[in-house]
């Protein structure tokens, strides 16, 4: 008999009962629900979900007769238009593989993934023309360019063979696709921001695309009835999946190229936007702007967002505009969001520094999501739930990524022990959820003590003057490393804020050991998605110290 008894004979898979998980269903199965619901608001443009569908098939009947299927890449280079939407659907439809790229990337980095990822076509929008023309001149094997003449698209020239829309008219919108025989295949590649040497490409599958769309759909409660404003770069972990997400749940896809204050609170209000995500600069930049760019609204507006867990000060001043706002984590590595904070009932009561302090853990794993753990990454045992002992962030689930392309050694390092190692390090509160203290890099180690750069941030978002803030490891000959925090002042608090004022203001707040000894007062250099390059201002910490050494 064989190992699972009698529930294994003669019932095996069949296609009754078997299907490949993949994102690439969703919009069929919109098309049929609401064919003539609005799918996409793009400015004037009002497009319905069956306009969608078969603009999307006929993208992927004309790759399909221009040779383009199973394994190979389709890279694009836009904004968030309804040619990316677009595209995130039939590039996948035809068996080929999506490399969303980002558009804040120069030609020798943009000339590099598309010869390490093989693209065999590019589509791009034509804002980005002098960039793509430079980056395809430096390629050996350049890829057939088409362009995204977007009406709204200011500047840059046609340099393609041909348009997206001619390109679109080559395919028959009738034309059907199998779904992919393994939910294995690759369906995406997004390359890492890497701060040294080039970037890492992870490799994503169907199945894990499907599922994390479907754990953001729950965990940010998307209906039919959203309305989701792209606030986040459809680049960046191909919109954290909510390309296919909101496409799930039958909502309203409302684009938007540029990220302005004024244009993102016009679009809430005339839209009657529900969601939308972004990283915390995007939550300061809404804080910070000028009563003239705000726009009042009825309705609460869900926003959630990763990295950095949001200050209180930051939430306390979305919540007074209508906001309500959820902390995610993830990486790009994990399909963007795998464990979100969810609120429990009882953190309502909690006066709101209490309750901001819940809201910055990392929280629980997704729905989707197998396992979150956090452990000694030499023994792969388990830290105390204790609040206290940091151990790093592990994950396991089919949300994960792949590999690496082309990348075995740092693929199998990610991997080691049966575990995707985050190389963040955390804690594990006693009621299960986890909180981040900082990334193993970033930990500054001062007198053979331990200092969070994230605890000192927090601390310093607490100030009324300041509006963004990022603390680093300086080298000290005494101590070994001191804090040094780099911090950008509210437009009407320049010149009036002194180094000493803010470390006073640290200590005041915190242990005294672990306040920044020096202060810089400087614009915060920062990633296409909002993150603070730590790396470049270690580079300033270090060469500062080493001046004033000599």
């Amino acid at each position: 008999m064989s190992e699972g008894g009698i529930f294994e004979q003669g019932l095996d898979p069949v296609a009754a009962n078997h299907v490949p998980l993949t994102p690439i269903s969703f919009l069929k199965r919109a098309a049929v629900i609401c064919p003539d619901k609005v799918a996409i608001i793009h400015g004037p443009l009002r497009r319905t979900y069956g306009e969608m569908h078969a603009r999307s098939v006929r993208l992927a009947s004309a790759l399909a007769r221009r040779g383009i299927g199973v394994g190979d890449t389709v890279s694009v280079m836009a904004p968030n238009t309804p040619a990316m939407l677009e595209a995130h659907h039939g590039v996948p439809l035809c068996g080929a593989v999506i490399n969303a790229l980002n558009i804040r990337l120069d030609a020798e980095a943009i000339a590099f993934i598309l010869e390490h990822g093989e693209a065999k076509v590019l589509l791009t929008d034509r804002a980005f023309s002098p960039v793509i023309a430079e980056a395809v001149k430096r390629m050996e094997h350049p890829p057939l360019v088409v362009d995204i003449d977007d009406p709204l698209a200011e500047g840059g020239e046609l340099i393609g063979a041909l348009t997206y829309e001619d390109l679109l008219a080559e395919g028959d919108p009738e034309a059907t696709f199998p779904l992919p025989d393994d939910e294995w295949r690759a369906i995406a590649l997004n390359y890492t921001s890497g701060t040294t040497g080039n970037p890492k490409g992870a490799v994503y599958h169907h199945r894990g695309a499907y599922l994390n769309a479907l754990g953001n759909a729950q965990a940010f409660h998307l209906s039919q009835q959203s309305v989701y404003l792209w606030t986040l770069p459809m680049f960046h972990c191909n919109g954290w999946t909510y390309t296919w997400a909101v496409t799930a749940a039958l909502g309203t896809h409302v684009c938007l190229r540029k990220l302005e204050p004024a244009r993102v609170f016009e679009q809430i209000a005339e839209h009657g936007v529900t969601h939308m995500c972004g990283a915390p600069i995007v939550l300061g930049m809404l804080i910070h702007a000028p009563e003239s760019d705000r726009r009042s609204f009825p309705q609460r507006v869900e926003i959630a967002t990763g990295g950095a867990a949001p200050p209180s000060a930051v939430i306390a001043g979305m919540e007074k505009m209508g906001f309500n706002v959820t902390h995610l984590y993830g990486l790009t590595e994990t399909y963007g969001p795998a464990t979100v904070c969810l609120p429990q009932p009882e953190w309502a009561d909690l006066e709101l520094p209490e309750r901001a302090a819940r809201m910055a853990r990392q929280g629980v794993a997704y729905a989707t999501l197998e396992e979150v753990r956090v452990m000694d990454p030499v023994d792969m045992t388990d830290v105390p739930a204790d609040g206290l002992t940091v151990g790093e962030l592990m994950v396991r689930s089919n949300t994960v990524m792949k590999g690496y392309l082309k990348n075995p050694s740092a693929t199998e390092a990610a991997f080691r022990d049966g575990w995707f190692h985050t190389g963040d390090l955390a804690v594990r509160h006693p009621d299960g959820y986890v909180e981040v203290k900082d990334r193993s890099k970033d930990i500054i180690i001062s007198g053979g003590e331990n200092i969070s750069s994230l605890e000192v941030e927090e601390v310093l978002y607490r100030h009324p003057e300041v509006m963004e803030a990022a603390v680093v490891a300086r080298p000290d000959p005494k101590w070994g490393e001191t804090p040094c925090a780099f911090v950008a002042l509210k437009p009407d608090a320049e010149g009036s804020l002194t180094e000493a004022d803010i470390i006073s203001w640290c200590r005041d707040h915190m242990a005294h050991f672990k306040a920044p000894r020096t202060v810089v007062f400087t614009e915060l250099p920062k990633t296409s998605t909002g993150k603070i390059q730590k790396y470049i201002l270690r580079q300033q910490a270090r060469a500062a110290a080493d001046e004033a050494a000599s």
